[in-house]
């Protein structure tokens, strides 16, 4: 089995599907890992899928991959907008970076107008609901070679 793709998601996203339905819908966090599971299988790669409140987490397991993965994706929630932590993280990586939120956050409050996580990423899927863990999971399949 070919190295994993980190798929990391930021805080309150453990509450999809109870949270806000009307801006980030009706599907849970283990519908989205079911999804990049599938997508992952048809391309032969591995994912390792976490979600954290805590913003250390997220960069403990940033550090992880770094040593183990072959990418990542990564929701980083309220965190994209405040966290020049995870941007340091994620600019110690080597490999693709790709920055997923499930609604559009230019068509929201103007703090959600900016993230620091976009400088490093290589690609941003934005407003695209959980389907965009969908288009991440291909293209970062491509990326990697194994799509």
């Amino acid at each position: 089995m070919s190295q994993a793709i980190y798929v990391l998601n930021g805080p309150n996203l453990n509450l999809l599907g109870k949270r806000e339905p009307g801006i980030y819908g009706k599907q849970t966090l283990d519908d989205v890992r079911q999804l990049c599971e599938s997508v992952a299988d048809q391309s032969g790669l591995k994912v390792v899928f976490r979600q954290s409140n805590a913003e250390h987490e997220l960069i403990d397991w940033i550090h992880e991959a770094r040593e183990s993965a072959q990418g990542i994706i990564i929701n980083p929630a309220a965190y994209t907008h405040t966290s020049i932590a995870i941007l340091d993280a994620l600019s110690a990586c080597s490999f693709p970076v790709i920055e997923v939120h499930i609604s559009n956050i230019h068509k929201r409050e103007s703090f959600r107008h900016h993230s620091y996580v976009s400088a490093r990423a290589d690609a941003v899927i934005a407003g695209c609901g959980v389907h965009g863990y969908q288009l991440a999971m291909q293209h970062m399949a491509t990326l990697v070679g194994g799509g």
